[in-house]
């Protein structure tokens, strides 16, 4: 899950908060202090050591002045540790009131393990229509609903505009435009695209959304579920591409020992044409002298795939959950709704991410132009998304899926050796 360790969390709209408060009604017996006014104190565990703009801390303390008798007592983690740490304690029955999780696979096993608490009978009360269509897709298992997403993540191509218009080259909409687009480059110097594959997770970035594009989002989601097999032809036709852009010198020479830092340095300075990436690194590029030349577009298409340009790479990432042993649900869900609404739009304003709650009232000419467009153009209007493979993969099999993709990068498999162990790597047979 290392892609979403680079996400700051920040997000808007106390209007949207209004009226959240309501839950539909559980048992006085299930919830000691529901039937009075007796002062509780909410656990909540999270990864935000890292709160610049005070967004958590700030939300939190919101809370609690406007709650006297729900009082949250905030916990935070560094990231790796954090997941160390919710896994021991989860296990152990010695969760946390209140649960930051990240949607997909990490949640999962929470869930099969009925240590996560169903939310379903507390968002009939209108919770579900403040939230943007699709912005529980990723919390939901086996037809029930676990946590409150509030940010998202899309992939979006990033185009210097300055280095397509200097070059004679235009921006690509389709796979073979950007082969062409490569070789153009290519043959006046310039590296047309860069990735930190030294770590790994940035270069999967790059093939999941190909595979996206062939597969179309529910394959590809089947297959991460277990319900289909990567020993397909779409997904080492996928590969097959990855490696058509390698071999075309899409990327630079010593691919393998750059860090995915460099990488976007070599971007934001003006060296690289293309970048493909999350809607994370908008804030960034936008606050460095590329701001104004460089435009946000969808990934191209594939002519004769499964996929279509309305499927983007991400949805819901961060979220919210409640311990199924708290002595507290109902407070525990009325909490969760005010934060994950108050973040998904604060964390938009500062630009930290992708409002998974609506945001009619928000401000937009406060909010950088890059995800701004992103927003526009490649999440609304959508008709499908899929996470990143490493937010849905379990164990180990993130880094497994990491390390094929590596060896795709340095031409060290073949595209159907990849499909093949894929299969049989992590989804356990052939």
């Amino acid at each position: 899950m290392k892609s979403f360790a680079k996400i700051g969390s920040v997000f808007l709209a106390v209007s949207l908060v209004a009226g959240l408060s309501a839950c539909s009604p559980a048992s006085s017996s299930a919830n000691p202090a529901s039937a009075s006014n007796q002062k509780v104190t909410l656990t909540f565990w999270n990864n935000y050591t890292n709160d610049p703009q005070h967004i958590m801390a700030d939300t939190i303390t919101e809370w609690n002045t406007k709650n006297p008798n729900i009082q949250i007592n905030a916990s935070a983690t560094e990231n790796n540790a954090y997941k160390l740490k919710i896994k021991t304690a989860i296990a152990a029955g010695n969760a946390p009131d209140i649960i930051y999780t990240w949607a997909g696979g990490f949640t999962q096993p929470f869930v099969q393990a009925n240590k996560i608490l169903a939310l379903d009978s507390y968002l009939n009360d209108g919770t579900k229509d403040k939230m943007l269509t699709g912005a529980l897709t990723n919390i939901t298992y086996d037809g029930k609903v676990y946590g409150l997403t509030y940010n998202q993540q899309a992939g979006a191509l990033y185009c210097n505009t300055q280095l397509f218009d200097k070059n004679g080259v235009k921006i690509p909409t389709t796979f073979d435009e950007l082969l062409a687009a490569v070789k153009t480059f290519k043959s006046k110097g310039v590296t047309a695209m860069t990735v930190g594959e030294k770590d790994e997770w940035p270069g999967m970035w790059y093939f999941d959304m190909i595979a996206l594009r062939e597969t179309g989002a529910q394959m590809s989601l089947d297959a991460l579920n277990k319900k289909a097999s990567y020993n397909q032809a779409p997904f080492a036709d996928a590969a097959g591409k990855l490696q058509d852009l390698v071999k075309a010198g899409a990327f630079s020479a010593n691919v393998l020992s750059e860090t995915r830092d460099q990488s976007v340095a070599e971007f934001t300075q003006g060296k690289i044409p293309m970048y493909f990436s999350g809607n994370f690194d908008a804030s960034m590029i936008d606050a460095s002298s590329l701001k104004g030349h460089v435009t946000a577009v969808k990934f191209p298409t594939i002519t004769g795939s499964k996929g279509v340009d309305t499927e983007y790479l991400g949805g819901g990432a961060d979220a919210l959950a409640v311990s199924a042993n708290s002595k507290y649900k109902d407070q525990a869900v009325q909490a969760i709704k005010f934060l994950a609404a108050t973040y998904s739009s604060r964390m938009y304003l500062s630009g930290g991410g992708l409002p998974e709650w609506k945001y009619d009232d928000i401000d937009e000419s406060k909010i950088d132009p890059l995800s701004k467009q992103i927003m526009s153009t490649i999440v609304q209007g959508s008709t499908g998304s899929v996470p990143a493979w490493d937010l849905y993969l379990t164990g180990n099999d993130a880094q497994t899926h990491y390390d094929l993709v590596q060896s795709l990068f340095g031409n060290q498999i073949t595209p159907q050796q990849f499909a093949e162990q894929m299969q049989s790597k992590v989804n356990g047979n052939s």
